[in-house]
C-alpha cells in the first residue's frame, strides 16, 4: 500500500512523539508498504527501506519548534501543508495517516482528492489546546466540534491510548484500533554497573529513584521532587536522580534541589541519549512517572517496567487505564501520597522485585514492537490495496536497527 504519512515534528529528535513514529516507519516497512514521510525539517537524518522523508523547509528565523501548541508551530505548519500537497500530487496515495493538526489537511485532501485518511490521535487536540492555552477555553466547544468531524471523517482512528479509544468512539468514529506506545529497550536484562551511583556519590546500598524525559510542567516532576522532599524529612534513605529536559528546565529544577536544600540527594543530571535509555535505567532502584495532565499514556511507562524495575505512578486515567497496582505501584497525585509510597518502596526490596517482575511479564506480554506490528497489520487491513506479508512475524532486532541517512 502506498501511504503519505504528515506528521507536524522535528524528526529524528530524541522525544515521545518522534520516537513513536521512528517505530511506526520501521514496522510500516517490515509489512512491505511504502511511505512518503512528511516532517518539519529538524531532526537527525533517518532512513527506512520503502520509506521515503520529505521535509518542510521554513525559515531559518523560526528557529526551533518545540513540542506542544505555538504560534512558531503554526507557521511551520504553512511550510509542511506546502511540502504535504507536492507530494500528494506526485504520490497518488492509497492513504494518508495524519497527527495532530494535519488531520484537517487531510480532511481537504479526502474532499479535493478521494483519499481516505486515518487519524493518529495522540492525544486529543481540543483538551490539549484548553489545557495549554486557558484563554481559549472558551472556545472548547468548537474545538470539540472541530475534532468530532476529523473523527468521524477518518476511514479509522488510531488513538495511543483507551481513553482516547473511547473518546473516538463516543464521537462516531467508524473504525478504532488502539495503537499503545510500546517498549523501546535495545536491552532490558542490562545489569547496573554502578558508574552512576559513583559519579554521584550515592553510597552503596542507597536506593535511587529516578525519573527520565522532558521537564515539562504536565510530567509532575515538581510533584515528584516535593513528594521527596517530604521522603527525605521524614528519614527515607533514597537518593533521586532526574534525567532529560531542555538547558532552561534543567537549570530551573536545579535551581529548585538548591532551594529544597537537596543538594547531594537529588540529582539534575541533564539530557541522555534515547538509544542508551536501558543503560540509565539499570542503575535505577525505582522508576518514577509522575504525570499529572493528559489523558494519553506516557511512553515511558513501558520501557520503564520492561527494564524489571518497579515503577511509582500517579494514580490518574493517564496510567490506570493500562495499569494497575498489580504491576506498579500507584500513588495519589499529592506530595504526601509520594512520600509514602517512595518510603514504602525504599524500604521493601521484596516488594521492588515483585512489582518489577510482574512490570516487565505485562510489558512483554502485549507491549513489544511484535506487538506493535500486529497493531498495525490490523489498522491497515481493508484500507486499500494489500501487500505480501512478511514470512514472519517482525523481529524485535528490526526494531533496534539504527538508521543514519534520509531517503529523500
Amino acid at each position: 500500500m502506498k501511504i503519505q504519512y504528515m506528521a507536524p515534528q522535528a524528526f529524528f529528535v530524541e522525544r515521545g512523539t518522534p520516537i513513536s513514529i521512528d517505530y511506526m516507519m520501521r514496522s510500516l516497512s517490515d509489512l512491505r508498504h511504502e511511505v512518503d514521510l512528511c516532517v518539519y525539517r529538524e531532526g537527525e537524518p533517518r532512513s527506512y527501506e520503502r520509506v521515503s522523508i520529505h521535509r518542510a523547509n521554513y525559515p531559518d528565523w523560526l528557529g526551533t519548534i518545540g513540542p506542544g501548541f505555538s504560534l512558531k508551530k503554526l507557521i511551520a505548519d504553512l511550510w509542511l501543508i506546502k511540502k504535504v500537497w507536492s507530494v500528494h500530487r506526485k504520490a497518488k496515495p492509497d492513504v494518508i495517516h495524519a497527527g495532530e493538526e494535519m488531520v484537517f489537511v487531510a480532511m481537504l485532501f479526502k474532499l479535493f482528492y478521494g483519499t481516505p485518511y486515518i487519524y493518529d490521535m495522540d492525544s486529543s487536540l481540543a483538551q490539549q489546546l484548553v489545557e495549554k492555552k486557558g484563554f481559549l477555553r472558551p472556545l472548547s466547544g468548537f474545538f470539540n466540534w472541530c475534532e468530532g468531524l476529523a473523527i468521524r471523517g477518518a476511514a479509522a482512528c488510531a488513538p495511543v491510548c483507551n481513553a482516547l479509544g473511547e473518546l473516538a468512539e463516543e464521537a462516531g468514529a467508524k473504525r478504532v484500533v488502539v495503537l499503545h506506545d510500546i517498549s523501546q529497550l535495545a536491552d532490558p536484562d542490562r545489569e547496573a554497573t554502578g558508574s552512576l551511583r559513583e559519579e554521584l556519590d550515592i553510597p552503596e546500598g542507597r536506593p535511587i529513584l529516578m525519573y527520565v524525559g522532558n521537564l515539562e510542567f504536565y510530567q509532575g516532576v515538581d510533584l515528584l521532587l516535593r513528594g521527596y522532599a517530604k521522603a527525605v524529612e521524614q528519614g527515607v534513605e533514597v537518593d533521586l536522580v532526574i534525567a532529560g529536559g531542555v538547558d532552561a528546565d534543567i537549570d530551573d529544577y536545579r535551581a529548585r534541589v538548591e532551594t529544597r536544600g537537596l543538594r547531594g540527594r537529588a540529582h539534575v543530571i541533564g539530557r541522555w541519549p534515547a538509544d542508551r535509555l536501558d543503560e540509565l535505567l539499570a542503575e535505577a532502584d525505582i522508576l518514577a512517572a509522575p504525570r499529572i495532565e493528559g489523558i494519553n499514556t506516557p511512553q515511558k511507562i513501558f520501557p520503564y517496567m520492561h527494564s524489571g524495575r518497579p515503577v511509582l505512578m500517579t494514580d490518574l486515567t493517564t496510567h490506570n487505564q493500562v495499569v494497575d497496582s498489580s504491576v506498579c505501584m500507584l500513588a495519589d497525585p499529592t506530595p504526601e501520597a509520594f512520600a509514602e509510597a517512595i518510603g514504602e518502596l525504599a524500604a521493601s526490596p521484596d516488594l521492588r522485585a515483585k512489582l518489577g517482575a510482574a512490570g516487565r511479564a505485562f510489558v512483554e506480554a502485549d507491549f513489544t514492537y511484535n506487538a506493535h506490528c500486529r497493531r498495525m497489520e490490523e489498522l491497515y487491513n481493508n484500507l486499500g490495496p494489500s501487500n505480501t506479508p512478511p514470512e514472519s512475524e517482525p523481529a524485535m532486532d528490526s526494531f533496534k536497527g539504527t538508521a543514519s541517512t534520509d531517503s529523500a
